[in-house]
């Protein structure tokens, strides 16, 4: 195995192991803005703008509104 293989396999496993007990919140979070980038993207491209930007801007909307949501299901949010 090549050295750059074994740094990719260490570094997809070291990914994964650090998600592995996340609660509601966190999960949201996570998933609201990998989704909000990708539609974020998508928009950007579509719209003749700046997929960069839109992805920028649609994650951190993403975020705030999965990790919004997670802190509701929990009932840690007032």
């Amino acid at each position: 195995m090549t050295r750059t293989a074994i740094v990719t396999v260490m570094a997809a496993f070291l990914m994964t192991a650090g998600c592995t007990n996340m609660g509601k919140t966190e999960q949201g979070a996570l998933s609201g803005g990998a989704i909000g980038a990708g539609v974020g993207a998508a928009a950007g491209a579509i719209t003749g703008g700046d997929p960069g930007t839109g992805a920028a801007i649609g994650g951190a909307v993403g975020a705030a509104a999965g990790g919004y949501k997670g802190c509701r299901e929990e009932g840690k949010c007032d």
